[in-house]
């Protein structure tokens, strides 16, 4: 699938919910949705009662574009989970946060996952004192994130280091702000991602 280049405000209207892809802007009163709450297109309004595929469909894509990622990708992290111990839907989620640019947005590193996926893909960012741009590197337990010295002083860091802008991590993370260096302290469970996803609905319709 190629990668969509569209207007990001016009995905969040069709999923019909906030997917974060444009970081302040989603928390304002600028947001496309609270504008315009339909789905896009001129016969939006006039949608038959959704499927039982139909759900299950909208459902894959919304966490597929709340992570920023094409089909072949995602359809990856299924298969991949399908062959972990325990739940796949779970599983599949763990897999997700784990990505270092998420780690990077949870962080507060940036303000969005695409924003975060720039900068990993600039090499801004390191993992355990080495440099990594490869912004689906799965992380794990105990690796320690941080901004390469050389790079504090650029605005979107340097405001997180004075502490003009407030950081809230999630609890499977630690992050010094001062230091601009984050640890996973434990791998991420289903109870620690607060978006409301029923991955359920992915797995049945990847099992069809």
């Amino acid at each position: 699938m190629a990668k969509y280049t569209g207007p990001v405000c016009r995905m969040c209207r069709r999923e019909g919910e906030k997917l974060f892809l444009k970081g302040a802007r989603c928390l304002s009163g600028k947001c496309s949705l609270e504008k315009r709450p339909t789905p896009p297109g001129q016969h939006a309004a006039t949608r038959k009662k959704a499927s039982e595929y139909s759900i299950q469909l909208r459902e894959k894509q919304k966490t597929r574009r709340f992570y920023g990622l094409c089909e072949k990708q995602f359809k990856g992290y299924f298969n991949k989970a399908s062959k972990m111990r325990g739940a796949t839907g779970e599983n599949m989620l763990v897999l997700l946060e784990r990505r270092l640019d998420n780690v990077v947005y949870r962080m507060g590193l940036a303000s969005s996952r695409a924003q975060a996926r720039q900068i990993v893909n600039h090499g801004l960012i390191t993992v355990n004192g080495k440099r990594v741009d490869i912004a689906s590197y799965l992380t794990r337990k105990g690796d320690v994130i941080s901004v390469k010295d050389n790079k504090n002083d650029k605005k979107v860091f340097a405001d997180i280091k004075s502490g003009a802008v407030k950081v809230t991590v999630p609890t499977w993370l630690t992050f010094d702000a001062e230091k601009l260096t984050g640890t996973i302290a434990e791998l991420p469970a289903r109870e620690d991602i607060g978006e409301h996803i029923e991955e359920h609905l992915i797995v049945e319709l990847y099992s069809k």
